[in-house]
């Protein structure tokens, strides 16, 4: 039985007894006079018989909720946040309560945005499937215009979109968190930016957010309605799922907008399969191996440009990467020419706990599959402006056994138990997103602050504000998570404003890797001194790294690149923010490149293991890799059949050399580049004895984990 399994079964009084004994535990660790003087008064609480007249009902309530929940974590966290709150509300007036509740009243964001609410914009919603086009029509209209602003969910895109505007003649600038390119010369009026950095101050003709589905997440949802609702644009276009639509519509209404919506269908069928494939746990060493072909990587914690670099090898039909392995990184941000998606699972961990994968997901993975045109193809063979709605028209008229065939996306599974699973979520549709994604701005967030003494935790503040805030049914606020413990990392820190520490909340750090809390820490004390930020001044980027050769099978040196990579992207986004404490700017981009071509070298070289999610470490066993929770698989990929794709995490026993061929050789019989077909799911899937006897194997095949 899991302890979450085991504490939810205990009685009130087996819980009392064990938040009790937890707090002592607290107790001991803390050792502060004060807080144990606050837990001797909990503790008495706790065991009272009847506690309806305690002052501290809602402290023990608390407390044992968060112990109940989620273990001692969670109660040590609850404890100090308990703890400050007692202490501040013996100082605040009723005058001072008052003040709070006014800056916590978050019901009406709209009005945050005054200069943009004196504009009557149009905003065209564009709502369909993965690879329907709707993003394309509203790329077509930036092109068009004369201003405007693009705004992506990943720094690849935005870089993808910069790429291309600049390659039709249309100056445009690159703007994210640590990365700015500005075009010399002229004025420019166009600009490509990660949603987090969108301009809400400059006047655009035009503006497109792209992923709009993105404005219900949980965590980064605030991004989107900041710019939905203040991006100065004449016309704004929005660009995602259908689920989106009720929730604009409320937008768009109480915006005094114009809204136009406009629905597209995929460009290419999607078919799911009725038999399923087995899992296959070894993977890149075993594919070479067998396959003689290469094998290209993508997951996560790789840098957005070795993603991109991995994802042109497996997109190349003149090399030999003819295998990608993947994580469920794949689903956005990549352009991949995939034929047929496999998921290894239906289930994926969350960052908390194994729960099956949202509907919305299964369909956007699933949507990479028969992909009409890759963002290389697009930009070497421009379609007339409209191809897209006549494929629209003709795609119902042609059998997939024809010669369309060729651009059929199919869906199956490793495991045929997940097959029903994946079916149903392809014939389904999601719930519609009913809330917009919330953060307090930072004006707010200081003008709050400034009613508790200097030495509260910012932890706490920003607790204290989540808890009181009011806001309107159509928006929520977005949870704290990695703001918290990045707070409470820096805490210690001297001579931190306010602001320097809300600044640092809203980094890109991931304090959940604890080899990154030095560098996090480090980072914060250079600011706190102002001094000592040139980056070869910073010994917990341990660039020493750089000197060690690259050893064939690392999967340690690997991290420790890929966690340095982070430590650079960190300083490149403070830099932005401090330029006079982090003034080595233009190194740490030569240092970053540097890290990314050993990487590179390490990939090509090494037969790694596929990580899993958080910091990627699989379970390895004699070489073999078994994802773990929270992986897709990617499987190998026919050049002659196209691309293929398989997502999710298994744990089903692992193919000998001899199965893991014929999965390989069935894939190529599957599809024959040359004569332009695809077989039918309902067709036998029996291996192709020529292909087998050339030594070929089907290319543009992914296995996502």
């Amino acid at each position: 039985m899991s302890a979450d399994a085991f504490r939810a079964q205990l009685s009130p009084e087996e819980l009392t007894i064990a938040v009790i004994d937890n707090l002592r535990k607290i107790e001991k660790q803390l050792r502060t006079p004060d807080l144990n003087h606050f837990l001797d008064d909990v503790v008495a609480a706790l065991k009272q018989s009847s506690r309806s007249s305690s002052k501290f009902v809602p402290i023990v309530d608390s407390i044992r909720r968060a112990f109940q929940e989620h273990g001692f974590s969670a109660l040590k966290a609850q404890v100090k946040y308990a703890y400050n709150g007692y202490l501040a509300s013996r100082r605040f007036s009723k005058s001072n309560l008052q003040d709070q509740a006014k800056l916590a009243d978050l019901r009406y964001p709209v009005e945050w945005y005054p200069a943009t609410r004196e504009l009557q914009r149009v905003i065209h919603l564009h709502v369909g499937p993965t690879n329907s086009g709707k993003t394309y029509h509203a790329l077509k209209r930036l092109e068009q215009a004369q201003s405007g602003v693009y705004a992506g969910p990943l720094r690849l895109l935005a870089h993808e979109v910069y790429t291309r505007l600049n390659a039709r003649g249309k100056p445009c600038n690159l703007i994210t968190g640590d990365e700015r390119h500005f075009v010399e010369g002229q004025e420019i009026k166009m600009s490509s930016c990660t949603v987090e950095m969108v301009p809400t101050n400059a006047s655009v003709e035009v503006a497109v957010i792209d992923e709009i589905q993105m404005i219900g997440h949980e965590e980064r949802g605030w991004a989107w309605t900041q710019a939905v609702l203040g991006l100065k644009a004449k016309e704004l276009h929005l660009c995602g799922e259908e689920r989106t639509v009720p929730l604009v519509k409320e937008l768009a209404a109480a915006m005094g907008d114009d809204l136009q919506v406009h629905h597209y269908r995929r460009l290419s069928p999607l078919k799911a399969m009725s038999a399923s494939l087995r899992e296959i746990h070894k993977l890149k060493r075993r594919i070479e191996r067998i396959t003689r072909r290469r094998v290209a990587v993508v997951y996560g914690s790789l840098p957005p440009e070795v993603r991109a670099q991995q994802a042109n090898l497996f997109n190349d039909q003149s090399n030999d990467y003819d295998v990608l392995v993947a994580s469920d990184a794949i689903g956005m941000g990549l352009n991949l020419s995939i034929k047929r998606i496999i998921f290894s699972s239906t289930i994926k961990f969350n960052g908390r706990a194994q729960a099956p994968i949202e509907i919305s997901q299964i369909k956007q993975i699933a949507g990479r599959a028969g992909r009409y045109r890759t963002a290389a193809q697009a930009a070497q063979q421009e379609p007339p402006v409209n191809e897209l709605a006549n494929q629209q028209a003709q795609r119902d008229k042609v059998s997939p056994t024809g010669s369309s065939a060729q651009n059929l996306g199919l869906v199956t599974t490793l495991n045929r138990g997940n097959l029903s699973v994946v079916q149903s979520a392809l014939e389904s549709q999601p719930d519609p997103i009913m809330s917009a994604g919330l953060f307090p701005p930072t004006n707010i967030l200081v003008r709050f602050a400034a009613y508790f003494p200097p030495s509260t935790p910012l932890s706490y503040i920003l607790l204290r504000l989540h808890s009181t805030s009011l806001l309107h049914p159509r928006f929520h606020l977005c949870v704290l998570k990695d703001h918290l413990t990045i707070a409470d990392t820096i805490e210690p820190v001297k001579n931190l404003t306010i602001s320097d520490r809300i600044v640092f909340c809203a980094s890109p750090a991931n304090p959940r890797d604890e080899a990154m809390i030095p560098i996090l820490r480090a980072y914060a004390e250079c600011v706190g001194n102002n001094a000592g930020g040139a980056i070869l001044d910073v010994p917990a980027l341990n660039l020493q790294l750089l000197d060690r050769q690259v050893k064939v099978g690392s999967r340690d040196y690997l991290e420790k690149l890929e966690r340095m990579h982070k430590a650079l992207i960190l300083y490149l986004w403070l830099s932005y923010r401090f330029a006079g404490v982090f003034n080595t700017q233009a190194m740490a981009f030569y240092v970053k490149g540097l890290v990314e071509e050993r990487i590179e070298q390490t990939l090509a070289r090494a037969s790694i293991e596929l990580p899993t999610s958080g910091l990627r470490r699989p379970h390895i066993a004699k070489g073999n890799l078994r994802p773990a929770a929270g992986e897709a698989l990617a499987q190998p990929r026919g050049r002659e059949l196209s691309e293929e794709a398989s997502v999710g995490h298994g744990r089903n026993s692992v193919p000998t050399d001899d199965e893991l061929q014929a999965i390989l050789m069935r894939m190529t019989a599957r599809s024959n580049k040359a004569s332009g077909t695809v077989q039918s799911s309902k067709t036998p899937m029996d291996p192709s004895t020529a292909n087998l006897e050339r030594g070929q194997v089907s290319s543009n095949v992914a296995i996502t984990t």
